[in-house]
C-alpha cells in the first residue's frame, strides 16, 4: 500500500541567509519526521522529501509562508516505503553544479513550455509556428540509459559540468530548430536553456517541471523507459510508480 508521499521541488531565488535557513528547515523537517535532502545555495533551493502526506503538506505550507518560496509547487508521487535513510540539509555553492557563474536563473528564467504543449508538439513533429521540434536530454548518460524521450538528443555527458562545452560542440546542430531541454524535475534543463539562449540559440525552451511533471500531466507518451530519481526507489515509470531495476551483478 502506497502510504509515503514523495515530493521534489526547486526554485532559483537569491538566498543570502542560506546558513541560517539550513538550521530552520532541518529543525522543521525533523519535527515532522520527514526524511530526504534539501540543498541551499545563494542561487536557490532544491528539495527531495518523503513522509506521511499530512507532514509533507504541512512542511510545504510552512515553506509557502516565506515570500521567496510562496509559488513553489512540488511534484508528487507515492511509494510503499520511506525511500530516504535520513534528513539532510546542506549549503552548497550551487543547487545544481554547472561551474558557469554567469548563468543565474534567479535574475530571469528562460521561456518554459508546459507538458501538454510539449506532447502536442511531439504529436505534430513541429511547434505552433511549423519549426522542427527536438528534445535535448540534459541528464547524465546513465540516467538517459534508463529512459528518455523518443529520438532525444543525448550528448553522453557524465556530469552536468560537461554540458556547457558539449553545447558549444553541438550548437550548429540546433540552429533553426525549436529545442526543448528536459531533465528529471526541471532544475538542470532550466540552467541549460539559459545557457543556450545566451549562446545565441533563439528557439529554446525548458520543459516545465521536467520529466516527472510530464509523466504526471500526460501519462508519458513519446517517452520510452523509466526516469531515474534521486532516492532509494532509483527509478519511476510513467505512472510514477517505482520500477524494479536489475542489480549490477544480475548478468
Amino acid at each position: 500500500m502506497n502510504t509515503t508521499l514523495n515530493i521534489s521541488a526547486y526554485k532559483f531565488v537569491t538566498l543570502l541567509d542560506a546558513i541560517a535557513l539550513r538550521e530552520e528547515l532541518l529543525a522543521r523537517a525533523l519535527a515532522l519526521q520527514l526524511k530526504g535532502t534539501i540543498l541551499l545555495a545563494e542561487e536557490g533551493i532544491n528539495l527531495f522529501l518523503a513522509g506521511n502526506a499530512e507532514s509533507v503538506h504541512g512542511f510545504v505550507s510552512q515553506l509557502h509562508t516565506d515570500a521567496r518560496f510562496a509559488d513553489i509547487a512540488p511534484k508528487e508521487s507515492w511509494s510503499d516505503h520511506q525511500p530516504f535513510k535520513k534528513m539532510l540539509v546542506k549549503v552548497k555553492r550551487e543547487i545544481i553544479r554547472m561551474d558557469h557563474p554567469t548563468i543565474q536563473p534567479s535574475t530571469g528564467r528562460a521561456p518554459a513550455v508546459d507538458a501538454v504543449t510539449v506532447k502536442r508538439w511531439l504529436d505534430q513533429g513541429v511547434d505552433d509556428e511549423g519549426r522542427e521540434v527536438v528534445t535535448l536530454d540534459t541528464r547524465n548518460d546513465f540516467e538517459v540509459d534508463l529512459g528518455t524521450f523518443n529520438g532525444a538528443i543525448d550528448w553522453r555527458i557524465t556530469k552536468f559540468t560537461e554540458f556547457p562545452q558539449a553545447m558549444l560542440d553541438h550548437k550548429a546542430e540546433l540552429e533553426g530548430k525549436t529545442v526543448v531541454s528536459f531533465c528529471t524535475g526541471g532544475i538542470r534543463c532550466e540552467k541549460a536553456a539559459i545557457l543556450m539562449r545566451e549562446a545565441g540559440l533563439q528557439n529554446v525552451f525548458q520543459l516545465e517541471g521536467g520529466i516527472l511533471k510530464y509523466f504526471e500531466e500526460t501519462g508519458g507518451p513519446h517517452y520510452t523507459g523509466a526516469c531515474f530519481v534521486f532516492d532509494e526507489r532509483r527509478a519511476v515509470a510513467a505512472d510514477l510508480s517505482a520500477v524494479e531495476l536489475p542489480s549490477a551483478d544480475a548478468a
